[in-house]
Parts: structure tokens; C-alpha cells; sequence
């Protein structure tokens, strides 16, 4: 499983742009920047949409005046399904990551098997700070919610 001080494995998304899916890299989105990356099991998922999505959407201006150039979320949905979630949670200043097979999920050692539940594999939730690649601070939520994932938990790390 990463931890800090672990440099992001390479591995790409898919997002979606006016033009359709498109694949974007982790050196796209990581190299050179500040990047706030929070994780969810799936998307329109009760407490993903309702409480951990909000948090960073309702606390971007916050983020991003700390001196962190992205905000992104990812799930193991598609691009289609990640595209439809940002424009119905109106989160447009939050970069969504589709990773459909789970490999970025399975990379950092943070999937989670829903396989009983009718889910398939999922991802854990979970945030970080990542700063030019490297992980500076990972919360991963062993329990329901967002104590340690949500968007107040990672203000205070930045």
C-alpha cells in the first residue's frame, strides 16, 4: 500500500472533455503541481454524493488559496458516469478521474472487493496531498464517513 513519502506509480485515467473520453496520465496531472487527490467507493453512492463530494466542492476556494493548483477526485466508474456526477453535483472546479478498471485503485493497494455486495472492485475512500508526484499526507477511512478523507481533515495538512 503507498504511504507517505511514496512517489504515485504511473498509471492513467480517463476524463471527459467536450470532445469525449480522453486519457490523461499521473504525470498530466502531478508533475510540478500541488494536487489534492480524494477517492470514493462510487459515483451518486449515498455518502460519496451527499457528504465527501460536498466537502471539496463547498471548500475548493479554501484548497486552492493554500497554494494547491488541483483538485481531483476518482472512482472506479467510467468517464461517462464521472462526467454526468461532476455536472450534476456542480463541481466544476474539482478534476474528475475516472478509473474504470480500478488500476490506479489496485496500483496504490487502496482497492476495496465489493464483489459480495453486487459492487465489483471498488476503490477505498480516501484523500491525499500529493505534491510533484509524491504523497505528503493519505487519509484512509477504515469506517463509514469522511472524519478522515473530507476536505476539513486535508485544510488542516496542506
Amino acid at each position: 500500500m503507498i504511504k507517505v513519502g511514496d512517489q504515485l506509480p504511473k498509471a492513467t485515467f480517463t476524463v471527459m472533455t467536450a470532445d469525449g473520453p480522453k486519457p490523461k496520465t499521473t504525470d498530466d496531472i502531478f508533475a510540478g503541481k500541488k494536487v489534492v487527490l480524494f477517492a470514493v467507493p462510487g459515483a451518486f453512492t449515498p455518502t460519496c454524493d451527499r457528504n465527501h463530494l460536498p466537502s471539496f466542492r463547498d471548500k475548493a476556494a479554501e484548497i486552492k488559496a493554500k497554494g494547491v493548483d488541483t483538485i481531483a477526485c476518482t472512482a472506479t466508474n467510467d468517464a461517462f458516469v464521472m462526467g454526468a456526477w461532476q455536472k450534476a453535483s456542480n463541481a466544476g472546479d474539482i478534476e474528475f478521474l475516472a478509473d474504470g478498471s480500478g488500476n490506479f485503485a489496485k496500483a496504490v493497494g487502496l482497492s476495496l472487493d465489493l464483489t459480495e455486495r453486487g459492487m465489483g472492485v471498488r476503490s477505498k475512500r480516501y484523500s491525499m496531498l500529493v505534491d510533484n508526484g509524491v504523497v505528503k499526507s493519505l487519509n484512509i477511512e477504515e469506517n463509514p464517513g469522511i472524519e478522515l478523507s473530507g476536505a476539513d481533515n486535508i485544510l488542516k495538512q496542506i
